[in-house]
């Protein structure tokens, strides 16, 4: 074999670039270097992950704006019907013709000949008229009698504050649960700490508006100075 031939069947010198990656992989491996075509890989696979899974998110999002789009379309269909009823519901009634009456002497000389009806009118008929009517607003106006009246009422909470902690607590509710006005009610009552060891009366009542005003309960409140130093609307409400 002469020195060509067995240069040509040596292989070596034709895969020179992968014994050079090897020798290369082999030195990064010894040093603690990360492989690069590894991290390559690694770094392409994540990218086509990330892409595919954006590219579901635009799907997804693609999709609910179309179920939004037809919820909007539904919707408006819906407006345009109810506008449509409005606008008939809205438009002036047609005129009808006004229906004209047989007078009498019209009666008499058609079909319904009757030689007791009178020509000119009777008296009579309007008073039976006369009296149905009356009679129709008699017993509407006994109705209405009998129909319960709607009384406005509020409910209110007041806080009524003492002079000093020496103040009689149980005198000063007997005062204020003293004051009896038409369409006033007491209800419920509690001692509430204020602060230094003074309490407040804070007592609950129902009254009528048109009978009972908030300024008309504090004027008579206060009244007992000896014990009330002010009243507060704490709250108030209808009822």
């Amino acid at each position: 074999m002469s020195g060509l031939q067995a240069l040509a069947q040596e292989m070596i010198w034709f895969d020179k670039s992968r014994y050079d990656e090897a020798e290369r992989c082999f030195y990064e491996g010894t040093n603690g270097i990360p492989q690069t075509p590894q991290s390559q890989n690694a770094s392409k696979s994540e990218d086509q992950s990330e892409l595919v899974s954006r590219l579901k998110c635009v799907e997804l999002d693609n999709e609910n704006l179309h179920n939004v789009v037809d919820d909007l379309r539904s919707m408006l269909l819906k407006l345009e019907s109810r506008m449509a009823v409005l606008e008939n519901s809205q438009a002036p009634a047609p005129k009808t013709a006004p229906v004209n009456k047989k007078s009498k002497v019209e009666e008499h000389n058609g079909v319904d000949d009757d030689d007791d009806i009178d020509l000119f009118g009777s008296d009579e008929e309007d008073e039976e008229a006369e009296r149905i009517k009356a009679e129709r607003v008699k017993e509407y106006s006994a109705r209405k009698a009998k129909k319960p009246v709607l009384i406005a009422k509020s409910s209110i909470l007041l806080d009524v504050k003492p002079w000093d902690d020496e103040t009689d607590m149980g005198k000063l509710e007997r005062c204020v649960r003293s004051v009896q006005l038409d369409g006033l009610l007491w209800g419920a009552s509690k001692l509430v700490p204020v602060g230094y060891g003074i309490k407040k009366l804070q007592i609950n009542c129902v009254v009528e508006d048109d009978k009972v005003g908030t300024d008309i309960l504090e004027e008579e409140i206060t009244q007992f100075e000896d014990y009330v130093q002010s009243v507060d609307i704490a709250a108030f409400n209808k009822i």
